[in-house]
């Protein structure tokens, strides 16, 4: 029998799943893309505020996952 990447291998667990490249790079990528946004809304000044550390957690997220398996 032959697997290839895209099936799930037997006995796999839940976590084994999920913490995988693939969704955490997509998380992260959110992360940083509401970063962003929160930096360029104009009405609060609470989310400007912490625009600027929530962009830099989904970038040291990326950075950290892209490390991860694949």
């Amino acid at each position: 029998m032959s697997l290839d990447a895209h099936t799930p291998m037997p006995g796999r667990s839940l976590a084994d799943r999920i913490l995988r490249r693939g969704p955490l790079e997509a998380i992260a990528t959110t992360i940083i893309a509401a970063g962003v946004v929160m930096l360029m809304q104009p009405v609060s000044l609470t989310l400007y505020s912490w625009s600027f550390a929530t962009t830099l957690f989904g970038t040291v997220l990326f950075t950290i996952v892209s490390k991860v398996r694949e």
